[in-house]
């Protein structure tokens, strides 16, 4: 007779029992991989998607397939059968690309009153400055990539053009320092006074 055991925690297991079992560590599944199957499963069903949508999907679900199957579930039902990017972030709190695209442009300009007038403007939203935060940083990172590999295009969430502009506009020490500026910021992000100022 055969017995799974399933368990966050082998430790915890009888030496008598672990040196029985056959172990498998599941991991987590990267982002592609799950937009991909996403996609497939999409396509199947002959249900209308966008890859921007199915990304965002993708990482809010932190590597699990089964939460991500979920997540879509939910979306076909609030987008009315569609998945599209605007119902994905409506549904998840995320804020609209172009919101990080301008603070990164400021960035690039080092124009300190454009870059305060963008953050404030996302007050309107209520946003969740963390998420903010991670959406600079993956942006920081896809531009150290342009800087860095010849012909890298990107992905479906960040225009190339885009990429291509803030790579030649941005000097590379500065896109570590605000890459840097920005996880760290994330990880301090607690500790801010009030709400308003943790971003600005």
């Amino acid at each position: 007779m055969n017995f799974l055991l399933a368990t966050t925690d082998p430790q915890k297991l009888p030496v008598t029992v672990l040196s029985r079992c056959l172990q498998f560590n599941l991991k987590r599944l990267p982002v592609g991989m799950i937009s991909e199957h996403l996609a497939k499963v999409l396509d199947a069903e002959k249900i209308p998607h966008e890859p921007v949508a199915l990304r965002l999907v993708a990482q809010a679900a932190d590597g699990s397939m089964r939460d991500a199957l979920s997540l879509v579930d939910q979306l076909i039902a609030f987008g009315g059968g569609r998945v599209a990017e605007t119902a994905a972030r409506g549904m998840l709190g995320t804020i609209d690309r172009d919101h990080v695209t301008r603070l990164a442009r400021a960035l690039a300009t080092a124009d300190a009153s454009q870059l305060l007038a963008a953050a404030r403007s996302l007050e309107e939203f209520s946003p969740d400055y963390g998420q903010v935060l991670d959406d600079l940083a993956a942006l920081l990172t896809r531009v150290a990539l342009q800087q860095l590999v010849s012909g890298y295009e990107g992905d479906e969430l960040y225009d190339p053009t885009l990429l291509r502009e803030l790579a030649a506009a941005i000097p590379a020490e500065d896109v570590q320092l605000y890459y840097q500026t920005a996880i760290l910021g994330r990880r301090d992000l607690g500790f801010a006074p009030v709400p308003p100022t943790r971003f600005v």
